[in-house]
């Protein structure tokens, strides 16, 4: 049997005839880098302004960066001991399609955080990392905390929405190493407010 024959018996079942037609390895080859080169193109398209970037070579030469490119989540026990799944980065999943990208991708990320229900306070752990203290900001209503961050290199954006009400005036945060802790008092008769920014200590 000749390697045609062979070639042909063998692996036409798995690749079809339409595989068949690309008779040279370097025209498949071909096909293949421009697929890619297409795919890529309609990725830079959505990628955000300030996650690109040129660097320059020590031969002169310049070559285009993005990124980065961040996606995670966690997963903890509610209070009713059911799991919280909890997402994280500057990328979100969008859909599911083979042609074009399967997520969004966002200029800020968003952190990493905890929150912690105690008898009296509700704790706020946000990771934070690369950016400087006066470049954090907290926004604190009766429901919602919200933590907005404008660095040179990294900005993070996440608005909580909180298990119980607070009062915003009498709350508190630091932020040390990376990581950002805010300390909300639960609400106990106080006037509504319309909202507290909350100093960074």
């Amino acid at each position: 049997m000749s390697w045609d024959e062979w070639y042909r018996k063998r692996l036409m079942p798995f690749f079809g005839s339409d595989f068949m037609r690309f008779r040279d390895l370097d025209d498949w080859f071909a096909e293949m880098e421009a697929q890619m080169e297409r795919m890529f193109k309609e990725f830079e398209g959505r990628v955000p302004e300030k996650l690109v970037r040129e660097r320059r070579l020590p031969g002169g030469g310049v070559v285009k960066e993005m990124g980065p490119f961040v996606y995670g989540f966690s997963v903890t026990l509610g209070p009713d001991r059911k799991p919280v799944i909890t997402e994280f980065g500057n990328m979100k999943p969008s859909g599911r399609s083979p042609w074009k990208p399967a997520f969004k991708i966002k200029e800020e990320r968003e952190p990493l955080v905890d929150i912690i229900e105690e008898e009296n306070e509700i704790r706020v752990v946000a990771e934070l990392p690369g950016v400087e203290k006066d470049d954090i900001h907290i926004y604190a209503t009766e429901k919602t905390v919200t933590i907005d961050v404008s660095g040179k290199e990294r900005s993070y954006y996440k608005e909580l929405e909180l298990p119980v009400e607070i009062d915003p005036r009498k709350s508190k945060s630091n932020y040390k190493n990376g990581i950002l802790e805010v300390i909300l008092s639960k609400k106990n008769g106080a006037k509504k407010s319309k909202g507290e920014s909350i100093p960074i200590e």
